[in-house]
């Protein structure tokens, strides 16, 4: 694995914000002075990581349902029911990403799973392609995400159209909708994109509504699951006859508890790092929160010290202690490798760099090739 100081592409802020990567200018977030070559040993490596990763997490959360451990995960007690149900009847998901440290020696070692409201899709999907295509049209790229996502919603039961929701004043979280929405209607399935303030309850017919009164059959929400079970509309959830993607089961897959649970289940394995729900022996540790996004509430401590932690608004719920991995460092940047599921199937990478060892929502977007 190689990381290579290149030329940009003249026009690219140009070309990226074209293809609805709207944020760049302001947050200079996709980065093509640099680039990451992999070979195709590093390609089989992840690949074969992400899939085995997914065994162990379905694996592991059978066992979970089966010992009524879904508290262990933080998800509400009134909800323990309908996740079960979610997962026995194995609900359609439709992505999810793994975030793994990799430096084309040791095997991928899983650092957490974004499994319910994972972002920098567009970029993985689309926007590296394009690059890849403009700058090393000879060379491949792991990176079938787009083509699978359309299969995947054509493989979704017809229930009409699928409504995709989320905060308008998310700029990521729009743009990864929008993308998401033009996929679907690649798959020739009828949709639209509504901000969630406008979904509303109706309690006769117990389903969801848009702006208009009109039932949502179907509905794509770029919206985690632990935050919709503590709203005030959160009851709703256990009678609607609204269906979601992702279903709730991914609450459960994105608790950092499941981490803990799989150590438990499968210590020792090459792909998993050591894991506890408090410190014990660990002296080098990653402190997570069981729900927390974008890198926040983090604490790196080695040797019984602490070297780095971000801030933020979570930890309410409690904290794994996660053995420390060193991530590779070049010229004092540091690659964290986001691998994509689509339909249960791995689909492609995108790499986020930062300066520091923690990844948060400031952290470079760079993209990838290999021979």
């Amino acid at each position: 694995m190689l990381r290579h100081r290149i030329q940009p592409r003249p026009d690219y802020i140009a070309r990226v914000e074209a293809q609805g990567l709207s944020f760049h200018a302001r947050d200079r977030y996709w980065t093509e002075e640099v680039c990451y070559q992999l070979s195709a040993d590093d390609v089989d490596a992840l690949e074969a990581a992400t899939a085995e990763l997914h065994r162990l997490y379905c694996e592991a959360f059978e066992r979970v349902v089966a010992q009524d451990r879904l508290a262990e995960l933080a998800i509400p007690k009134a909800y323990h029911a309908a996740v079960g149900h979610s997962w026995r009847d194995r609900s359609a998901s439709l992505y999810g990403r793994f975030d793994l440290a990799f430096d084309g020696q040791s095997p991928p070692k899983l650092l957490e799973y974004n499994a319910d409201t994972p972002t920098s899709l567009l970029e993985a999907a689309v926007i590296q392609w394009t690059w890849k295509q403009d700058v090393y049209p000879i060379a491949d790229q792991f990176n079938s995400i787009h083509e699978r996502l359309i299969a995947a919603w054509a493989l979704l039961p017809e229930r009409g159209r699928i409504v995709v929701a989320c905060l308008a004043d998310q700029e990521e979280d729009w743009v990864t909708s929008a993308y998401l929405l033009d996929t679907l209607m690649q798959a020739g399935r009828a949709a639209a994109i509504v901000e969630l303030s406008q979904l509303g309850w109706d309690p006769q017919r117990r389903v969801f509504v848009d702006e208009k009164s009109r039932p949502v059959e179907q509905i794509f929400k770029l919206y985690p699951w632990e935050w919709m079970m503590r709203e005030e509309f959160g009851p709703h959830l256990l009678e609607c006859r609204t269906s979601f993607t992702e279903p709730m089961y991914k609450a459960a897959f994105s608790s950092k508890g499941m981490l803990a649970m799989l150590w438990e289940f499968f210590p020792g394995h090459p792909n998993l790092l050591e894991t506890y729900r408090d410190a014990g022996h660990l002296r080098s540790f990653a402190r997570k929160p069981l729900l927390s996004r974008e890198g926040q509430n983090i604490q790196l401590v080695q040797d019984g010290a602490v070297i780095e932690e971000s801030g933020g608004k979570y930890g309410e719920e409690g904290y794994i202690y996660q053995a420390l991995s060193p991530l590779p460092a070049f010229d004092g940047a540091h690659p964290v490798f986001g691998s994509w599921l689509v339909a249960g199937e791995p689909a492609g990478i995108g790499i986020r760099e930062s300066s520091g060892l923690i990844t948060d929502n400031e952290s470079r977007f760079v993209p990838h090739w290999f021979l």
